[in-house]
């Protein structure tokens, strides 16, 4: 099972990424494409973090919901997520080439265009 530490990895490993200071946001040029999630536990209580889900920057709410239909074990979203272009992801539910294709993608939207030809294509 992929964890946290295997997502800062891929991540890390990627052109001109840098991690933000909590450990747990990942950005290029300054834009994060994935993060731990902050999970809310309780309502009206501080949002909390939970290693075990990533969220990964998409294209949009159709390859949101796309991403969610064909793997509904791995990924999904909640009202916080509703119309902003992210997916969560269950570290214990994807394979970890799967994780891996996941996160160059999302690294792939919010790079500059420059950074993401000069990256091969998965």
């Amino acid at each position: 099972m992929p964890t946290i530490d295997d997502v800062r990895r891929i991540a890390l490993d990627l052109p001109e990424v840098t991690e933000g200071p909590d450990g747990y946001r990942w950005l290029v040029h300054g834009k994060a494409f994935g993060w731990a999630w902050m999970e809310r536990l309780e309502p009206r209580k501080p949002r909390l973090l939970n290693p075990r889900v990533v969220a990964l920057s998409v294209a949009g709410e159709a390859e949101k919901r796309e991403l969610i239909a064909t793997d509904p074990a791995a990924c999904f979203t909640e009202p916080h997520y509703d119309g902003y272009p992210a997916v969560l992801v269950r570290l214990e539910a994807v394979n970890p080439a799967r994780l891996e294709a996941l996160v160059r993608r999302a690294w792939r939207r919010r790079a500059p265009k420059a950074l993401v030809d000069r990256l091969p294509e998965d």
